[in-house]
């Protein structure tokens, strides 16, 4: 498997577009993975078939067959994905939920815009700064 920049976990359809097309109009990211559901994402981390883990994974939470907080437990329980930044981006607001991600390890959580403008924004500024301006740890420094 050829090495990728980031893992995007999304199921709905419109929401996948619209990110792919903001990391690509914006130049974020050379390489995206696109997983759709939770097992999928599990599979294209830890699978038979699976390289070098994603400099950035962006999950949504509620995703059939696995959940986002599933997908996330299985990452930091790793140490292949320990370090991996991990960004939710997802539509809830519930504060238990928010909490969780964070106790699990989530690097980040942002709640989707509903507005198109400042979805495509969010995305953006997520790419760029996990991608661009972040400094990750060597391989030995994250392990």
């Amino acid at each position: 498997m050829s090495p990728f920049d980031i893992l995007l976990v999304e199921d709905d359809p419109r929401d996948l577009e619209l990110t792919l097309r903001t990391l690509q109009r914006h130049h974020v990211a050379n390489v995206v993975r696109v997983a759709r559901d939770g097992a999928e994402a599990l599979d294209v981390l830890f699978g038979p078939d699976a390289g070098s883990p994603p400099r950035l994974v962006m999950l949504d939470l509620k995703l059939p067959k696995r959940t986002g907080l599933e997908v996330l437990a299985a990452m930091r329980q790793d140490p292949r994905t320990r370090a991996v930044p991990v960004v939710i981006l997802t539509s809830t607001d519930d504060q238990p939920e928010i909490d969780a991600c964070y106790r699990l390890g989530a690097n980040s959580f942002v709640r989707k815009p509903v507005e198109f403008a400042a979805f495509s924004e969010a995305v953006r500024q997520i790419g760029m700064y996990w991608l661009l301006l972040n400094q990750p740890p060597t391989k030995e420094g994250g392990r």
